[in-house]
C-alpha cells in the first residue's frame, strides 16, 4: 500500500505499463505460434517468406521497445529461420 502521493501515481504508472507489456507480449507470442501453425500446413516458398519478414519485423519492433531482450529476438528469429528452412528442405 503506497504511503505517499508519488508512491500511488508510481503504482498507478507500473500498473498501466504492466497491463500494456503483458497484451503486447501476448500477441507477439500469439504471432509465433500462428506462425508455426502456419509453417505446418506447408505452404509456397513465396507465402512463408512473406509471413517470416513479418514475424522478424514484429521481434525487432518488440526488442527496440524493450518488450524483449535483443539476444532473445534474435535467439528466436534464428530459430524460426531454421524452422522454415528445414520446412523446406524435407
Amino acid at each position: 500500500m503506497p504511503n505517499s502521493a508519488s508512491a500511488e501515481k508510481s503504482l498507478r504508472r507500473s500498473n498501466v505499463r504492466r497491463d500494456r507489456n503483458r497484451q503486447q507480449r501476448g500477441s507477439l507470442r500469439t504471432r509465433l505460434k500462428k506462425f508455426r501453425a502456419f509453417l505446418a500446413e506447408k505452404p509456397t516458398q513465396e507465402a512463408a517468406d512473406k509471413e517470416f519478414s513479418l514475424v522478424v519485423k514484429a521481434l525487432d519492433q518488440a526488442a527496440a521497445k524493450k518488450l524483449l531482450h535483443k539476444n532473445a529476438a534474435s535467439r528466436t528469429k534464428s530459430r524460426l529461420a531454421a524452422l522454415k528452412r528445414k520446412t523446406f528442405v524435407g
